[in-house]
Parts: C-alpha cells; structure tokens; sequence
C-alpha cells in the first residue's frame, strides 16, 4: 500500500499516453532525427548540463515522494481491524490520556472482547493494558544532545503482542518481575536493569551509539535514570511499533512520573464488532467517560503529517519544475538560434511546418527525459532507506517519533516521469513553436 491519492491511477495513464504519443510522433512524423541526434552531440556540453539538472531535480523529486510514501507505508501496517483504542474522555492521543484501573478492569469484562487460553487453561480478555510514554534519552559521546524515544509500559507482553498481532524475531519476552541483575562490577555490586523488548527500528537507532549496525538480545542500554537489557527484538516491521521499546508497565510507568494506564486496546471479532463496542464505550457507556475508536482509524488519523509533507513537496516540486521549464527552454532557444539557416533547408527539402515543430520538440524532449530517467534510477537506490520523522494527528494531537523506511513504489517512479514530460513538454514547446514559424526564404537570409 501507498499514496492515498484518488488521481494516482490517472497519473500512471497519462505517463502511458505520453510516452505513447511521442513514440507515434517519432514513428510518423517523418522527423529527421538523425539530424537531432547529431545537433545534441554537438552541443554536447550545454545538453549533458540541461540533462543533469533535471537529473538533480527528479532524484531529489523521486526521494522526498519516497519518504512521504513511507510514512503512509508505516500508518497503514498499523493496527488491526478487530482493536478498538480505548482512552479518557477529551484526550486526543494516548499520550494525553489517563485511565484508572476501575475503568480498564470494566471494559475488559463487556460483550464483545474476545479472550485467550493460557497453557494452565485459564483464560484471559485479550486486552492490552498500556502506558505510553515519551522519554528524553542522552546520546552517549555527545553532550548536550538529546533524543526522543517511544517507551510503551504492558503488563502482560504475552496478551499485548496477540491483541496487536506481534511476534519476537529473536529473543524472548521480558519476565514478570520485568528486571534481572547485571554482571558483577569489578567491586562487586550489582545493578538491576529493566528488561524491555524493542522493534528492528528502534534496535538500529540505537546501535550506532555503540557503534553497532543494531542492538541484539543482551546488549544493555541507558534510557532515564536506569540500565535497560534487551530480553526480545519484535518483528514489527512496517508499523509505528517498529519505532517502540516496550517494558513492565508497574516499573515503566513510575518511572517516567506515569502511575496509571494511558490506553486499553480491547480485541473483537471483526471490524464490525469494533465499531460496535467503541460506539457504546464513547456514548452509551456510564460508568466513566471514553474516547474509544477502532484502532485502524486512530492510526489513519496520524496521516495528517503525510498530507503536509506531500503538499510541501508539491510547492518544492513546482519551484524546481519551473527550473527545468526555463533551463530546457534556455536551450533550445540558443539552439533555434543556432541553426536558423539549417531549418531553412530543411524547409526546402520539402518538410513542413509541424514537421519541424515535432524535431524540435522530440529534440528538447530527449534532453528533459534522459535526465528525468536517470534521477528516477538514482531516486529508485533510495527504496528501503531508513529515515526518522514525526507523524500526528493534527492541531491539538498527540506525535509519535517514527523510524521509517523510504518507498519508491510504482506510482513513485510514475510520478518522477510525469514530473519530466511535463516540464519537457512546457520547455520544449514554445522554442519548437518558434522554429516552426520561420518562413523558409527569410531563415535562410
């Protein structure tokens, strides 16, 4: 899944249909392209520079739209259709929310919260008691610098990975104490650490503080006034939990000064049944006042960042397109001044006004798309490249600190194509226009 665009198909036609007509106007157009291709290479200096700025322009084109189809990537993997996100009345993210242990204890017991079997036949509501928490972490090595990371307190990390539908790559959950003792200093004390389990993300952010490509099981980290050792690194690749470090919730929460619950997600049969049971927490229910939601639709909510960030790169993208109009344009009028004389033969030799429209504009053309082509290849070595960003969900929302990989998707590259053709086309026109008009006698004074 990518850009949430309704004219997205549209965009991959129109490159279709463009690329198509100019190979038409090539094939019938009795164009005299060997005449062009001699004229670009004698020109060659002020071709390859026109060609590389558009290079420039379309890579870096190519590579913001990548990072904004990132993001969506990310929000979109997040969340199950069956959780419903339950916070306090009033909070516009989990961040800001404050649940009391009676208002979990009597949600998790209402119809519709599906429940799990322990291995001792016990069974428990699936339902996911959370702390989340925003830490200021000091980066080792660099004083005075800081960074944000995204601490998530469960009580249960068994029942909280089955509610969101997570799994360990390697390594195990942390223990119900939610600590364990360090190796022995050289005086012989011993530390305990809290044990936490973490995404691949967050894993790889951190690692380059010890020089590492990642942090693995056992490496021992600070965050706040504690050491914290990894006991679990999640397989949770292409959401916002990739981003996360995960803790005993009775540790974690007072801790960072949180001695309640932030968010509760409960897990129903369907996205229907989801539906039902946030409707009822947020108006029907009396007991305490809810914000609940399917958890889908909070995580679609976050996309408001993504919607600024493609409307900028659409500012920058007209900035930089008026660039590329004005450089080919540039060129090809010194070119039209250059071969007056040659178009007046030309003329002569019997083709016709449009024909020579068509040479010209190809001519502009093939300069605008070899450079458009090769910044889509090099924007195209940006796919899976790792970025932070903020992601929220508007004025007055929570944000959330995301590590997220770079996407050149299909529509990407289309993008980066029709970005060329266009101001190809805008470009090259009206110098081909002007060669066009010259009458034959007149361009051969």
């Amino acid at each position: 899944m990518g850009f949430e665009i309704p004219f997205s198909w549209w965009i991959i036609g129109i490159v279709s249909a463009s690329l198509l007509l100019i190979g038409v106007l090539a094939l019938v157009g009795r164009v005299p392209l060997g005449y062009n291709l001699r004229s670009l290479l004698v020109r060659w200096r002020i071709t390859l520079i026109t060609a590389l700025a558009f290079t420039t322009v379309v890579a870096l084109l190519t590579v913001l739209l990548a990072f904004v189809n990132g993001m969506y990537v990310l929000t979109q993997g997040s969340g199950q259709p069956g959780n419903v996100l339950v916070l306090s009345d009033g909070a516009t993210d989990e961040l800001f929310s404050n649940l009391t242990y009676a208002d979990i204890g009597d949600v998790e017991r209402q119809p519709g919260v599906l429940t799990m079997k322990r291995s001792d036949g016990t069974e428990e509501p699936l339902c996911s008691r959370e702390v989340y928490i925003i830490a200021n972490q000091r980066i080792p090595n660099q004083p005075g610098r800081g960074r944000f990371v995204q601490v998530r307190g469960i009580v249960d990390p068994v029942i909280s990975a089955e509610v969101h539908a997570l799994e360990l790559l390697e390594g195990q959950w942390f223990s119900d104490a939610g600590v364990q003792e360090l190796p022995a200093r050289p005086d012989g004390s011993r530390e305990q650490a809290i044990q936490c389990v973490m995404g691949e993300s967050v894993a790889a952010e951190l690692g380059k503080d010890q020089n590492k490509s990642k942090l693995v099981v056992g490496d021992v980290f600070e965050l706040g006034p504690r050491k914290w050792v990894i006991t679990g690194i999640m397989k949770s690749g292409g959401s916002t939990f990739d981003s996360e470090i995960w803790g005993k919730q009775q540790i974690v929460g007072p801790l960072f000064g949180k001695d309640r619950f932030t968010s509760l997600v409960v897990r129903t049969a369907s996205a229907e049944e989801a539906e039902k049971l946030a409707r009822f927490l947020t108006t029907d229910y009396k007991k305490a006042a809810l914000a609940a939601q399917p958890e889908t639709r909070y995580y679609a909510s976050l996309q408001s960042t993504n919607q600024q960030f493609l409307f900028a790169i659409m500012v920058v993208a007209a900035v930089m397109a008026l660039g590329g109009i004005f450089g080919v344009m540039n060129t090809m009028f010194a070119a039209v001044s250059q071969r007056i004389r040659d178009i007046g033969v030309l003329r002569i030799l019997g083709f016709s006004g449009p024909q020579i429209l068509v040479s010209f504009f190809l001519e502009g053309m093939a300069i605008a798309l070899a450079g458009g082509l090769l910044g889509v290849a090099l924007g195209y070595l940006s796919d899976g490249w790792r970025a932070s960003s903020i992601i929220s969900s508007g004025q007055g929302g929570g944000s959330k600190t995301i590590v997220l990989e770079l996407s050149v998707d299909g529509l990407v590259i289309a993008a980066g194509i029709l970005f060329t053709l266009i101001t190809g086309t805008l470009g090259g026109l009206l110098p081909a226009w002007t060669a066009m008009r010259l009458k034959p006698l007149d361009a051969l004074r």
